[in-house]
């Protein structure tokens, strides 16, 4: 599918979500939905077969930017999963530019690895080169790099790993309404450079509006530019909306490192209002915003290093020649409450699931 097919059958569901009947108790609905995901993740659900481990692979990462703590997060996880199989790993930074990862795509094919691990940016934008490492059958995973969980064919991805993006949208837009006692003015942060952060801005819009609550703004402003744009942006949206401004809805986590400065010299509080809510990804500074109660109050965690172990998986399960593992990985609502287990201390949502070992004993290590 591509980035247009997925963007108009995208606003035609949202389009029918938002038409839906009408909720009985929202509220109630909401809360229910932020317990969910709230809880602990304490048991594996993942594969528990799969071929053993290829030898001596050498796997390069391509990254579309390691200042983002999302992308940093899974490509610890890839090098520690690469470690436990006996693989060598290769990182490239592409710096956040199309064209640096146009030339670092480049140079992965120039190293001629045994597989391709895209970290993080969308698969459509750098179509013609992944069509050269599927003719060169060079087998490749990713994270981030479609709204779809799973193969993507076109593009030669055997398998894409992520959170099911939806379900992590809507359960950010449902904290906000909880969180305004049903009432939320709502700012949503999202860049229409990747086809997965329009498709979860949309589905927190149509979130929030279904539910009862009000979209003030849909501000499309680029990731590789959050540490300009952001200040500004944020002090152009106070004078704009005031107290109407109850809550940031952002498609990751990256938009609120530039926030706080700007809202602080604006005379709010570290837990006053706008409140910042991610959809995505749990990085290192958020989980320390969220603890200390400055300028973030959720993130709805991707479990970042299990991810980099699935990528793992996932990608000698290509080399054996078999099916993807068919695992989509557990999201989790991270607040000042529960900050503090599935490897709050260590900033970061890591499921206390047994996942390194479920994964060593599949691949016979």
């Amino acid at each position: 599918m591509n980035r247009r097919t997925f963007l108009t059958s995208t606003a035609l569901a949202i389009t029918v979500m938002a038409a839906g009947p009408a909720l009985a108790d929202p509220l109630a609905d909401a809360k229910a939905m932020v317990a969910k995901y709230a809880s602990k993740v304490d048991k594996w659900d993942g594969p528990t077969t799969g071929p053993k481990a290829a030898k001596g692979k050498s796997i390069v990462i391509v990254a579309a930017d390691m200042k983002n703590g999302g992308i940093l997060g899974v490509t610890n996880g890839i090098q520690e999963a690469a470690s436990a199989i006996g693989w060598k790993i290769t990182v490239l930074d592409s710096g956040g530019s199309i064209g640096g990862r146009t030339a670092a795509f480049g140079q992965a094919m120039a190293l001629k690895p045994d597989g391709i691990i895209i970290n993080g940016f969308d698969a459509v934008e750098q179509k013609p080169a992944m069509e050269a490492a599927k003719a060169a059958k060079i087998p490749m995973v990713s994270w981030h790099a479609a709204p779809a969980i799973g193969p993507v064919p076109d593009v030669g991805v055997f398998a894409n790993v992520t959170t099911d993006a939806m379900e992590v949208s809507r359960v950010a837009a449902d904290y906000a309404f909880v969180d305004a006692g049903g009432k939320p003015g709502v700012v949503i942060f999202t860049d229409s450079t990747y086809a997965i952060a329009i498709a979860k801005a949309d589905r927190m819009k149509a979130e929030i509006e279904k539910l009862g609550g009000t979209v003030l703004e849909y501000v499309d402003t680029p990731i590789a530019e959050t540490s300009q744009r952001m200040p500004q942006l944020t002090t152009t949206l106070l004078q704009k909306y005031g107290a109407k401004w109850t809550h940031s809805l952002a498609i990751n986590d990256i938009y609120f490192d530039f926030m706080g400065p700007a809202l602080a010299s604006a005379g709010i509080d570290g837990d006053g209002k706008p409140k910042s809510i991610a959809a995505g990804d749990g990085s290192e500074s958020a989980y320390q915003r969220i603890r200390a109660k400055q300028y973030q109050s959720v993130t709805v965690a991707e479990p970042l290093n299990l991810q980099g172990w699935q990528l793992v998986d996932e990608l000698n399960r290509a080399f054996a020649g078999e099916n993807w593992s068919g695992y989509v990985s557990p999201l989790h609502v991270v607040t000042a409450e529960n900050v503090e287990f599935d490897g709050g201390p260590k900033n970061t949502f890591d499921p206390d699931n047994g996942y390194r070992d479920a994964y060593k004993k599949i691949w016979g290590k």
